[in-house]
């Protein structure tokens, strides 16, 4: 009898991007969600922005952007957070990032989970780092149990720090550093530090209650 070779099973190729919502975070005017397909271009164009990337080294390229959200799909993979696609409700389906990722730093600088955000100038000014902010934090300690979220700057960068201190972080001066990614005798090479532990942030939601 003779047997029919059965046909070779196809190569499965991990999609490079989510296109569904599989995990999301709601607050009254947000969404912050993972990264899908048509998010590059918009991302893109606000990691583009000398603005929007002013206290960064330099704006990065399209590539680069691309780079940088394959990493949080990975990171969203491995960790089950990254810096999250930012939607406004009814007004922009996309306005920048913001989420909790791993700095990646080497002891002795102060390694952990941190939360950051970028958003693109048309949308400064109207809360919503702050709102997403609390957000991830809420998310961060409830879903994660992490002990410790952070959060860096550079001391020019006076909206970002006042983000920190809205949403209940505290300036540990004792934990400014020189940013391990910056070249050494640029003026955004010194970072100052925020943290806020997991004790700290419960009392302050029981005192808000």
């Amino acid at each position: 009898m003779q047997h029919t070779p059965k046909p070779p099973r196809p190569t499965f190729v991990p999609p490079k991007m989510c296109n569904s919502r599989t995990m999301t975070i709601e607050t009254g005017r947000l969404i912050l969600r993972e990264w899908r397909a048509a998010d590059l271009p918009l991302i893109a164009a606000i990691n583009g922005d000398p603005v929007a990337m002013r206290h960064f080294v330099q704006p990065m390229t399209h590539a680069e952007s691309d780079a940088f959200v394959a990493r949080q799909v990975q990171r969203q993979a491995e960790d089950g957070f990254c810096m999250w696609a930012v939607e406004a409700k009814g007004a922009a389906p996309l306005i920048g990032v913001l989420g909790l990722a791993r700095n990646g730093f080497e002891p002795p600088l102060e390694t952990g989970v941190e939360v950051g955000w970028r958003l693109a100038p048309a949308h400064w000014g109207k809360g919503y780092a702050t709102e997403g902010a609390k957000a991830a934090l809420k998310f961060g300690f409830e879903q994660k149990g992490l002990d410790e979220i952070l959060s860096m700057t550079v001391l020019a960068n006076k909206p970002s720090w006042r983000v920190m201190e809205r949403i209940g972080m505290t300036r540990d001066a004792e934990g400014d550093f020189d940013h391990p990614r910056v070249p050494d005798g640029h003026p955004l090479k010194r970072h100052i530090l925020y943290r806020l532990t997991r004790a700290d942030w419960l009392r302050q939601q029981r005192y808000e209650q």
